[in-house]
């Protein structure tokens, strides 16, 4: 069993897919605590149902990213956590929070990366025409949705699509992938090869199970 810290911003359905994974026993895990930057996140209420302690820390408090970077990892350390996950955590991480959690620090982005990177994933899919889009679960760098990808899964874009109804069968998709990925960390599956080439990502390894997910 894995303690785990979860890092929001908005409403909480990856955290809720995450608490009912654990719930259903499909994750090895224990949400030790949730961070919110947020103070009205629905995602609060969400964890505390679950009876998970639920901390705000409000970044409008802090002089600066690394401040506040600091601040949250006091409360990681403080609640034991080893693997962290952003679910819908709408802050860009430096390097206090990333040299304490080294390839420890996972992200659920909505498109298929390295495509559509940073916010709007799902309006930049439209906007380029693409047929598929998805999501995508990935270690996180010092980059912008650079780091190293643990598995996707696609989604097709149907002709009457706009932003809100490709964002939903997206989400629906994350709620899917991420307590699966983070189980194939917790059973010690994922390793992470360094780059073939200057400039490239690095790769992950996932022994036994197939990382890509078929369009839905």
């Amino acid at each position: 069993m894995m303690d785990i810290g979860v890092l929001v911003s908005g409403s909480g359905t990856n955290l809720q897919a995450i608490l009912d994974a654990v719930a259903a026993g499909t994750l090895s895990a224990r949400v030790a605590v949730v961070v919110s930057n947020v103070p009205e996140a629905g995602a609060i209420e969400r964890a505390r149902a679950a009876g998970v302690d639920a901390v705000v820390v409000d970044h409008m408090n802090f002089a600066d990213r690394h401040a506040f970077d600091a601040a949250v990892v006091k409360i990681l350390r403080a609640h034991c956590v080893r693997l962290v996950v952003l679910a819908g955590f709408m802050r860009l991480l430096t390097e206090v929070l990333l040299n304490e959690f080294p390839m420890q620090i996972v992200n659920v982005h909505p498109a298929l990366l390295p495509s559509f990177p940073g916010i709007h994933g799902q309006e930049q899919a439209l906007a380029y025409g693409v047929r598929i889009a998805g999501c995508t679960v990935h270690f996180v760098d010092k980059g912008t949705d650079t780091g190293p990808i643990i598995a996707q899964a696609a989604v097709a874009v149907l002709d009457d699509d706009d932003e809100d109804s490709l964002r939903l069968r997206i989400l629906a998709r994350e709620h899917e992938l991420l307590p699966r990925a983070l189980q194939w960390i917790i059973e010690g599956r994922v390793t992470v090869e360094p780059p073939k080439t200057a400039g490239g990502r690095a790769r992950v390894r996932v022994r036994g199970v197939q990382t890509g997910v078929g369009v839905s």
